[in-house]
């Protein structure tokens, strides 16, 4: 198979794509090696906003027939295509151009952005449902099930799921906090994690210092963690208890911190079954806390 002159950008996502075609060439079907065809040529900017139905249109075949063809060419879907190729699209192409790339991919047209959002956002968290195993999620469960203390860390577009975590797990009555100083105001976060505790670490890319020295810490004083991620699992999976996957946006069209959300969501109710007595103990004194807020003149 050729591809043609003036394809897309090169890039490792990129050129792993066209060896797959090449590679598949033979054993797909004509109709799916329109798909091919037309995903080793097209530019990658067109791939990261597409959805499988405007693939099958573009290249004069289906949705359907676009979801084999990926499989056939190794790919679990189009989100995990889609994830290869955005680590060198952004590594390359400055944001405010990327900016305008979404604007102009969606338009004006409200009802199509209304489209937009919801089909990135559920094709994230269906990408996200099948790249956790469930002994991983056991594993995260249970480390912090039987923690005295759980710190949730997150920075930046993480630190709204490492919030939610701590504030979650404290309306289920567990000793919950949220830590996301980074640099030297670090080390009071690192002082109180001790045996016992566990730490729960919201990192989609980019291994940053400070995400090493919390999980030598942890290890040091006899502390469990957790990683929530999407491209750090090969690099820490041996010197964490559990990583959890939580793929980030390819495009920017949904928040960088939605999949993350879920997974802590998934930990919170996780907990909540493990002690439900005590779950429902905190609930109750929540909601009596905030009626004598609501109304401070009358007794509880």
């Amino acid at each position: 198979m050729e591809i043609p002159e003036g394809a897309s950008e090169s890039g490792d996502g990129v050129t792993r794509l066209r060896a797959a075609v090449r590679d598949q060439w033979d054993q797909l079907s004509a109709r799916e090696r329109a798909v091919a065809q037309y995903l080793a040529s097209a530019p990658v900017e067109q791939l990261l906003f597409a959805g499988a139905q405007e693939l099958g249109t573009a290249s004069g075949t289906s949705n359907a027939t676009v979801v084999r063809a990926l499989q056939r060419l190794g790919y679990a879907g189009l989100p995990a295509l889609k994830r290869e190729l955005a680590a060198d699209f952004t590594a390359t192409v400055a944001p405010e151009v990327r900016l305008k790339q979404r604007i102009d991919h969606v338009g004006r047209d409200v009802e199509a952005i209304w489209g937009e959002v919801f089909d990135e956002a559920a094709e994230r968290i269906g990408h996200a449902s099948r790249l956790t195993s469930p002994d991983a999620l056991r594993r995260a469960v249970a480390a912090l099930g039987t923690a005295r203390e759980v710190f949730c860390y997150g920075v930046a577009a993480s630190e709204l799921a490492a919030r939610h975590l701590a504030l979650a797990l404290g309306r289920i009555g567990r000793r919950a906090r949220f830590a996301g100083a980074t640099g030297f105001a670090l080390a009071d976060t690192l002082l109180a994690l001790g045996q016992g505790d566990a730490l729960v670490i919201f990192q989609p890319g980019r291994a940053l210092d400070e995400l090493n020295i919390l999980v030598e810490r942890a290890r040091s004083v006899g502390a469990t963690a957790v990683l929530v991620t999407d491209e750090l699992a090969d690099a820490f999976e041996d010197r964490v208890d559990a990583v959890l996957t939580a793929p980030h946006t390819p495009t920017g069209i949904t928040a960088e911190s939605l999949t993350g959300l879920v997974v802590a969501d998934v930990l919170l109710l996780a907990l909540t079954t493990l002690d439900e007595t005590r779950a429902v103990e905190s609930s109750h004194q929540l909601t009596a806390l905030r009626e004598q807020l609501l109304n401070p003149k009358r007794k509880s």
